[in-house]
């Protein structure tokens, strides 16, 4: 079960170039959950693949909150020293993860987030590759290692619990 105080949220390379390959539904529901991490204040790190060449995350996220950013040009961005001493010192035991490509950033993440025997979460309608199947067989390679696949309105109505969490109706705004 989620919970906002021991979740950290990885938003995984949403940057200029790449944000394209997801359609407008997935960037949406992305930014919903933006929103909603900086409502419920959840830890999240926000993830740019070789910026230079691919871009800042998009404004539409990166003008939310002042996120955490961490630059990397590994896939997973475990591999990435700064991301690792970021997340590591957070020490939360659940992992959200979003993003694109899910084939291979995103898995390759989670992957390695499993390893070290985090409880990992992708939220499937908040990720994209180019190619659907790439997307699909990622999810299944994913679920079978042990990872769990989840939609945005399934993480945030376990991080509320209740109508009565001072945050329903600001949450519940943003998926109305």
């Amino acid at each position: 079960m989620l919970n906002t105080d021991d979740t950290t949220i990885i938003c995984i390379d949403i940057q200029e170039k790449l944000a394209k390959i997801a359609s407008g539904k997935i960037i949406q529901n992305t930014i919903k959950l933006m929103k909603a991490s900086a409502v419920l204040n959840i830890n999240t790190i926000i993830t740019e693949q070789y910026p230079k060449g691919l871009g800042e995350t998009i404004p539409e996220i990166k003008n939310i909150k002042d996120f955490l950013t961490v630059e990397k040009t590994t896939f997973s961005a475990y591999q990435t020293e700064e991301f690792k001493q970021k997340f590591d010192k957070i020490n939360n035991k659940n992992v959200l993860i979003c993003g694109i490509e899910t084939h291979i950033c995103v898995l390759q993440t989670a992957l390695d987030l499993i390893k070290k025997n985090y409880n990992v979460y992708i939220l499937s309608d908040c990720s994209a590759s180019r190619e659907e199947y790439n997307h699909n067989t990622a999810l299944e390679l994913f679920k079978n290692k042990g990872g769990n696949i989840i939609t945005l309105e399934i993480a945030l109505f376990e991080f509320l619990k209740s109508s009565k969490h001072p945050n329903f109706k600001e949450i519940q705004s943003l998926i109305k």
